[in-house]
């Protein structure tokens, strides 16, 4: 069990406690920390979409994360781009992997980095098994969900998908200042 920080807040006779994570959302802050995982795309898309319903402010999304599920991944990113109101995307730590396409997904202009951060971007990861025909459907599989991830990156960096295929090679760690030149973020802070 982790521990969860509380905040309290007295006024008059009222005196109230709050995990700090609550105190965070009531500012429109959002913590991406971790792997990316089905529970945590639950709760970052739960919080997205609560925080639109209540108005258009922008939303600030901090990410350090190793990166994890494509799917769960897609989904934060799908939500992110369905809510109205900006998300300024703050990368902190790390943004690896499926984190680095969250990162990039911010609202162009408002994508943040920490001058510390490190960004890793590389081609999905697969795995299969079982009959021949299982690992080329899965094969198949991985190669479309590889062009669909390409193409966001191509796409939020304003960079070409033959160029985005090439660097994703590999695994490709890139500093604040090289994340900032490759287009994945607007400015360091």
């Amino acid at each position: 069990m982790s521990f969860i920080p509380t905040v309290i807040e007295r006024s008059a006779n009222v005196e109230r406690v709050y995990d700090l994570y609550s105190c965070l959302l009531k500012e429109r802050i959002i913590l991406c920390v971790g792997e990316v995982n089905d529970e945590m795309a639950a709760s970052i898309t739960a919080q997205l979409l609560y925080l639109s319903s209540l108005n258009n402010d922008d939303i600030l999304m901090y990410i350090n994360s190793p990166g994890g599920s494509i799917s769960s991944g897609l989904a934060i990113y799908d939500v992110m781009n369905h809510i109205s109101c900006d998300v300024s995307t703050i990368g902190m730590g790390c943004c690896a992997s499926m984190a680095s396409i969250l990162l990039a997904a911010g609202t162009k202009g408002k994508r943040l980095i920490l001058s510390n951060c490190e960004v890793m971007i590389h081609q999905p990861i697969g795995n299969s098994q079982g009959q021949a025909s299982d690992m080329e459907i899965a094969t198949r599989h991985i190669l479309k969900v590889q062009r669909n991830i390409y193409n966001i990156l191509a796409q939020r960096c304003g960079k070409p998908y033959d160029m985005i295929k090439h660097d994703c090679d590999r695994d490709c760690y890139l500093s604040a200042e090289d994340a900032l030149a490759y287009g994945i973020v607007d400015k360091i802070v």
